[in-house]
């Protein structure tokens, strides 16, 4: 089966909890509450391998993008949530050692987010772009952070047995036809919602607000602004005026969005900022403008934003709308691969974010981007501005890179390699790692790092045969370092056989 970002098919979780998208309005569909004792018959192992299942087919989804610029924001607004849930004790010791807490970006316009089993997140870049501070942005992590602290998804499946079995075969049904007709597995899923519905969405909006509540105390702990969640629902309500009457309150799967509004109103402590909008910075404006150019990478779409930078335009737009228009006009040249266009837009860009130190973080970075499109490596590492291995995560990716370039492998792996012992999951920083080592002339450790790649996507079988390939390299070399990295790469190779017999069991 196939659990996929587009918006025209549907991530499904077996059944058990759906998301998707009709146009841009967002469905959502959950079974109900099962009593807090019924949690003891879905082990957090048990979720976290039905998660690991389904990212592994999201890793593979052509719409799965890792931005590493896109990433380092998400993950400055995650870090300060999953502390905070920890500090409110949402989430327990054994929960946070056992799922992944992992958050997966899909190139996909339409807004939205989802939680699936395991610890694992979905965002569509389409959200990242409509957002207008991370305040809103955090809003939405939070709520969906607090359908898993919560156990929402293990109550559904503690009550899977319960199910209709006409129901559950109209889901099932649905999932498999997805890896074959996306359009006709529209159909059944929406077939089998339209008839349970009303027995079922009662126990969503209880499980929603749920989230909503518990998410706004882990926000405002974090420290965002509480703001945040009532300007984000008011977005969404603006979203919904075109494509939702109204009229059917009971065939909703949220609660209606006048209500969560008014709750989320009323938890604001008194004397704060009655204000629902938040302030947009001139790095959110730059991330955000980013995830619109990534969400729409057709020709057409690039071409647009230079229309943005008209000069009579930019001198009636606010700073946020200036910066955004430039940072998105100078992407997209570079993806049209018109460097001197994407120059003259860089360079007004420079100007328009003076004096912010955020924002100019992320100017040299585009800046950076720009020298390695056009063959300038040299410029390139003059932009990013570090002699030694920078701490971001998009910066090092880059750096590593440009290192092994100048003949500087042995530089570029041992800060891979420091990366990778801290965040062993990151298959980018793997495969970048495997290019240090390729140019070092260890291929053993190379191809090693390559099954690694395989192996922080989940795919245990390609990952296998990238170690039996090493395996094979080990025995016929005669460097003393490959015989060091064959002792690691039998280890691992036992540890990968026993995850794929794992998965056979599983089916």
């Amino acid at each position: 089966m196939r659990y996929i970002f587009n918006r025209r098919r549907i991530p499904l979780i077996f059944g058990l909890f759906i998301h998707f998208s009709v146009g841009s309005q967002h469905v959502e569909s959950v079974k109900p509450f099962a009593p807090i004792d019924y949690l003891e018959s879905v082990p957090i192992q048990q979720e976290r391998r039905l998660g690991d299942r389904i990212a592994r087919d999201l890793y593979r989804d052509p719409d799965y993008i890792d931005d590493p610029v896109m990433g380092d924001y998400l993950h400055a607004i995650w870090q300060p949530l999953m502390s905070a849930a920890r500090t409110r004790g949402e989430i327990s010791p054994e929960l946070d050692a056992g799922f992944a807490w992992q958050l997966l970006q899909g190139k996909d316009r339409t807004v939205n987010a989802f939680a699936l089993p395991g610890g694992y997140f979905g965002i569509h870049s389409g959200l990242v772009g409509i957002v207008t501070s991370k305040d809103e942005l955090a809003s939405v992590l939070a709520h969906e952070l607090s359908h898993v602290t919560q156990r929402h998804i293990a109550r559904l499946m503690s009550r899977q047995s319960e199910q209709a079995p006409w129901l559950v075969g109209a889901m099932i049904l649905g999932a498999l036809a997805a890896s074959k007709n996306p359009g006709g597995a529209n159909a059944v899923i929406v077939g089998g919602q339209a008839a349970a519905a009303q027995s079922q969405l009662n126990f969503s909006r209880d499980m929603e607000r749920e989230a909503d509540r518990t998410g706004f105390a882990v926000a405002t702990q974090a420290g965002f602004a509480p703001q945040g969640f009532v300007s984000m629902f008011e977005k969404l309500q603006q979203n919904n005026r075109n494509n939702d009457s109204g009229n059917f309150p009971y065939l909703r799967s949220h609660p209606l969005t006048t209500e969560r509004i008014a709750d989320m109103r009323s938890r604001i402590p008194e004397g704060s900022p009655t204000a629902t909008t938040t302030t947009t910075s001139l790095e959110h404006s730059m991330v955000s403008a980013r995830a619109r150019v990534l969400s729409n990478a057709s020709v057409d779409g690039l071409r647009a934003w230079f229309a943005e930078v008209e000069p009579a335009l930019l001198a009636k737009v606010s700073a946020p709308q200036r910066v955004a228009s430039l940072y998105g006009a100078t992407l997209a040249a570079l993806k049209l691969r018109n460097y001197e266009r994407a120059a003259i837009y860089r360079d007004a860009l420079m100007l328009a974010v003076q004096g912010d130190g955020p924002a100019l973080h992320q100017w040299r970075y585009l800046s950076a981007e720009l020298a390695v499109a056009a063959g300038r490596n040299d410029q390139a590492l003059s932009a990013l501005g570090f002699d030694r291995p920078p701490k971001t995560r998009a910066e090092l990716l880059m750096w590593v890179g440009l290192q092994v370039a100048f003949g500087r492998a042995d530089a570029a792996a041992d800060a891979a390699q420091l990366w990778v012992l801290e965040q062993p999951r990151d298959a980018a920083m793997w495969q970048q790692l495997a290019k240090a080592r390729s140019a070092q002339g260890r291929t053993v450790a190379a191809v090693r790092a390559e099954a690694e790649v395989n192996v922080a996507q989940l795919d245990y079988t390609a990952a296998l045969e990238r170690l039996k390939a090493a395996q094979s390299l080990a025995k016929t070399s005669l460097k003393e370092a490959d015989h060091i990295e064959a002792s690691v790469v039998d280890a691992r190779t036992r540890q990968v056989e026993q995850l794929l017999r794992e998965q056979a069991v599983e089916r």
